[in-house]
């Protein structure tokens, strides 16, 4: 079988963003969403509008997202929306909080931890997606992808709580106080990014932005600095493959703070979720990176 192909370019701009989407030997039609985070207030390495408004524009998509489950200013509708005006998406594009006023439940298929993922209701109005990560550490996950974003960034709140827990609970209440083992949470988050996969019938593509570098996550309103230089932009239609791919490049890389990064990513073995999503038929780890 042939390995997954991995576009990359150091360059990061809107004009080389646009250039290794159109790189992938898939190309989005209809009703487009693109995933991104959209930050929590007081972050600021999450990718900005400068950045990504290009693309948006040419796929004439929408910015799609989804509510928060831990306590912070993007857990509610209301001030959610404050959030993506202040960070500046409202002038790119329409931005849909999928789970604003609903949730829908779709089938995890052999699933050893979760039955069934909750989504945003909204993701029913589109026909595909492209998932736009940034890509950097996580205090839970160990990082965050392509594969976080599409799992606990597509999930609702109670979504997220059932995630977070393994299938335990969708109560946000409880969420913390329910916490699974580690290996567990990393693999329930792999069979909701494959229940995401295969409910959009593979019409999905898949962009990691290494810049900002922090071992904190987007969703934290106080993220320590940037440790590492960046690195550049990675794409694939496999989501293992380019996860396994940014991976790989801090791993082998000589900057100073790629310790530091390792640590954080160790620290929650964060790298569990790669072989688990591959055994569930998500993507390869075995690529080949095509730099432009």
């Amino acid at each position: 079988m042939s390995k997954a192909k991995v576009y990359f370019t150091r360059q990061i701009t809107p004009q080389s963003l646009i250039a290794i989407y159109e790189k992938l030997e898939k190309q989005l039609s209809g009703r487009i969403g693109i995933k991104i985070s959209t930050g929590e207030a007081g972050g600021h390495n999450y990718l900005k509008p400068e950045l990504i408004g290009d693309l948006v524009k040419k796929l004439n998509a929408t910015i799609i997202e989804c509510n928060t489950a831990y306590a912070g200013r993007r857990n509610t509708l209301a001030e959610h929306l404050k959030v993506v005006e202040e960070h500046g998406f409202t002038k790119i594009a329409k931005v849909d909080i999928m789970d604003a006023t609903s949730e829908f439940e779709i089938p995890v298929a052999k699933g050893k931890h979760l039955d069934v993922d909750i989504v945003g209701g909204n993701l029913q109005n589109y026909d595909a997606i492209l998932n736009l990560a940034h890509f950097k550490g996580h205090m839970m996950g160990g990082f965050g992808g392509v594969l976080k974003n599409q799992s606990i960034g597509v999930a609702s709140s109670a979504g997220k709580a059932y995630i977070h827990t393994a299938g335990v609970t969708r109560d946000v209440n409880e969420l913390w106080g329910k916490l699974p083992a580690q290996n567990d949470f990393l693999e329930s988050m792999a069979e909701a990014a494959k229940a995401v996969a295969d409910y959009m019938k593979g019409n999905i593509v898949y962009i990691d932005v290494m810049n900002n570098l922090s071992i904190d996550c987007d969703c934290d309103s106080n993220p320590e600095a940037p440790c590492m230089e960046d690195i550049g932009i990675l794409a694939s239609i496999d989501p293992v493959a380019v996860d396994q791919a940014c991976i790989d490049m801090v791993w082998n890389s000589k900057d100073k703070g790629r310790d530091h990064f390792i640590e954080r990513v160790e620290r929650q073995n964060g790298r569990h979720i790669l072989p688990y999503a591959e055994s569930l038929g998500l993507g390869s780890r075995e690529y080949e990176l095509i730099e432009f």
